[in-house]
């Protein structure tokens, strides 16, 4: 009888160790499948990550080479050539801008192979600009000896040269001042803050626990000059040091200005109507507080600055 207890004993101890045994191995099945998620999600971020600084990068190649095509453009047709390829070009460049867009879909190796062949149309232009400016200069030295041999002839295209320079700048200067008429012009500028449950407030000073986001809102006046099409906005909030509010992964990003490249915040793209239409900006820094001080507000398009506002943090 003592026996047989003891066996049942030394059964009941097996079970229980079998079970523990068995709770082990799941327990470690359990973590080595959150360890695996982990991995994978951290995976997927650093991918998203990298994609966006990637299609930022092409975005400014893109702004880069799109300005240097519009320069070569300018001067074959002052050298008296033919522009008609390049301009279908900027239309398939000004596409491949507006498609990048979506970061999922953004494919670096197929924007790499249209930007070497852009690049590699920049080089043969040069060639091209060379050779015209060479038959160009031929045709002003043969030009000269006829004018050499006729006083006369040379008096009277030393006049008309005069009267083309002088027309040509006033050519010039009234497409500058066309040019800035026809810019866009931000009016009635005013920021609101918005807070963690949605609900706005007003007067151009917030306390910094108050705001989740700002909305800043403002009036495109009437300008019947300016074109009526998509054109790019880019918002610009300076913290009181005068830096740049930006992040690159929240759509944040790069534009040229008067020649050199700056940081925006946020970009937005309407359709201009010059009816005084409203545009509205929503941006929000996420965990990242507001500093306290004086905020400025810049508003840029098409190349100039059309707008700017401030609020305060307290």
């Amino acid at each position: 009888m003592e026996s047989y207890n003891q066996d049942r004993r030394n059964n009941r101890k097996n079970y229980l160790l079998v079970a523990l045994g068995i709770l082990a191995a799941l327990n470690l099945l359990l973590l080595y499948f959150y360890y695996q998620e982990r991995q994978i999600n951290k995976t997927q971020q650093t991918t998203l990550s990298d994609k966006t600084q990637e299609m930022l990068v092409t975005k400014t190649r893109l702004d880069s080479i799109s300005i240097q095509l519009d320069a070569k453009i300018s001067e074959i047709q002052s050298l008296g050539g033919r522009v008609d390829s390049l301009l279908k070009v900027k239309e398939q460049l000004e596409i491949d801008k507006r498609n990048l867009r979506n970061v999922a879909a953004f494919d670096v190796k197929r924007y790499e192979a249209k930007i070497k062949k852009y690049l590699a149309l920049l080089g043969e232009k040069d060639k091209e600009i060379e050779q015209l400016k060479e038959e160009n200069s031929i045709l002003t030295s043969q030009n000269q000896t006829l004018t050499q041999e006729n006083t006369n002839l040379k008096n009277e295209r030393q006049a008309l040269t005069d009267t083309v320079s002088r027309y040509s700048e006033q050519n010039r200067e009234l497409t500058e001042k066309v040019t800035l008429a026809s810019a866009l012009k931000a009016e009635n500028l005013v920021v609101n803050a918005i807070n963690r449950r949605g609900k706005e407030s007003d007067g151009g000073e917030y306390r910094a626990k108050r705001i989740d986001k700002v909305k800043i809102t403002f009036r495109l006046a009437t300008n019947p000059l300016a074109q009526q099409n998509e054109k790019e906005i880019y918002l610009r909030i300076l913290d009181p040091s005068g830096s740049v509010i930006a992040d690159m992964a929240t759509g944040s990003g790069q534009f040229i200005y008067s020649g050199q490249e700056m940081i925006y915040t946020a970009r937005q793209t309407i359709t201009y109507d010059s009816l005084g239409q409203q545009v509205t900006f929503i941006y929000g820094r996420g965990n990242i507080p507001f500093k306290e001080g004086t905020h400025q507000i810049e508003l840029y398009s098409e190349g100039f600055k059309i707008g700017q506002g401030d609020f305060t943090v307290k």
